[in-house]
C-alpha cells in the first residue's frame, strides 16, 4: 500500500467490519476475535515488506535465519539463499554465524511459485528454467544453501544438482521452518499428506533423497518466538497438524 502513497491509519481487527459511506467509516464487531494467522505467510507466502500484526515480514524471516544459524552450526565457505523468499534468513544465517552471503541462484522473473504447480512434470521444467547457478560462486567451496521450506523434495533435489554440477564441494540444505508434516485444507493448494517428503524421511532421510550432505529444520518453538506473536494466535497446521477449524471428512486422510 505503500507504493499507492496510502496512508496508514490501524488494521482491520479480526471479527471486525469496516463500513465506508459518504458519512465516513463506521466499525461493527460481527464476531467474536479468535485469530489464527497462517505462520506460512511468514515463512513464505507474503511479500518481505508486508506487515502482520504489526510485525515485519523481512525481519521475522531474518530472525529465522539467526536462529536457523544458532541450532545448527556448519563448517561451510558460503551461504546462499534459493530466491526470493529464503533472502533474509540466508542474510540473517550469514550474520550470526559470521559466514559471507552472496547470491549463486539467479532467478528468472517470469516463472511461477513451482510448488503449487499440480503436475510433478511442469514442477521439474520450471525449476530447471527458473534457476540459474553462477558457477563461480559455487565451484570448490561447501556450501550452505538456505531456503524457506521443503515440501515434496521436487525442488530440492533439483537445486542441489545444479549447485553441484556448478562445482560446490558440499551442499548443506537449510531451512528456516519446521518440517512440513501436514497439508493445508484452508485454499492453498499443497500436497496430499503422503506427498510430503517430511512424512516419509527424518532431515537425514530427506538428506538422501535430495543429495545433500545434510539438511537441517528450524525447530518449531524458534519458529514460534521469531514470530513475536503468540502461539495461540496462530495457525500452525502445516507443521503440528493442529487446524483451528474442523477440516471434517478430510480428517480421515490425516495421519
Amino acid at each position: 500500500m505503500d507504493a499507492i502513497k496510502a496512508k496508514f491509519v490501524r488494521d482491520v481487527k479480526p471479527g471486525e467490519i469496516i463500513v465506508v459511506s459518504k458519512k465516513g467509516l463506521q466499525s461493527i464487531q460481527a464476531a467474536r476475535p479468535t485469530p489464527k494467522l497462517d505462520i506460512f505467510e511468514f515463512v513464505y507466502f507474503s511479500r518481505p515488506d508486508s506487515k502482520l500484526l504489526g510485525k515485519s515480514v523481512n525481519e521475522v524471516r531474518r530472525q529465522f535465519g539467526r536462529y536457523l544459524a544458532m541450532e545448527h552450526k556448519i563448517k561451510a565457505d558460503i551461504v546462499i539463499p534459493v530466491p526470493d523468499s529464503a533472502i533474509p534468513a540466508a542474510l540473517g544465517y550469514a550474520q550470526q554465524s559470521g559466514i559471507p552471503f552472496d547470491h549463486g541462484l539467479v532467478k528468472n522473473r517470469y516463472i511461477h511459485r513451482t510448488f503449487i504447480r499440480p503436475v510433478e512434470k511442469l514442477r521439474n521444467m520450471d525449476v530447471e528454467l527458473k534457476l540459474n547457478p553462477i558457477p563461480e560462486v559455487f565451484r570448490g567451496k561447501r556450501v550452505i544453501l538456505v531456503d524457506d521450506s521443503i515440501v515434496r523434495g521436487t525442488t530440492s533435489k533439483k537445486i542441489v544438482t545444479l549447485v553441484r554440477k556448478a562445482g560446490a564441494k558440499e551442499v548443506h540444505f537449510l531451512v528456516s521452518s519446521p518440517p512440513l508434516r501436514y497439508p493445508d485444507f484452508y485454499g492453498i493448494d499443497t500436497p496430499f499428506q503422503s506427498e510430503l517428503i517430511a512424512t516419509k524421511f527424518d532431515a537425514e532421510g530427506i538428506a538422501k533423497q535430495i543429495g545433500a550432505d545434510s539438511v537441517c529444520f528450524l525447530s518449531y518453538e524458534k519458529t514460534i518466538k521469531a514470530t513475536g506473536i503468540p502461539e495461540k494466535k496462530l495457525c500452525t497446521s502445516c507443521f503440528s497438524g493442529k487446524y483451528p477449524i474442523p477440516i471434517g471428512e478430510r480428517g480421515r486422510e490425516i495421519k
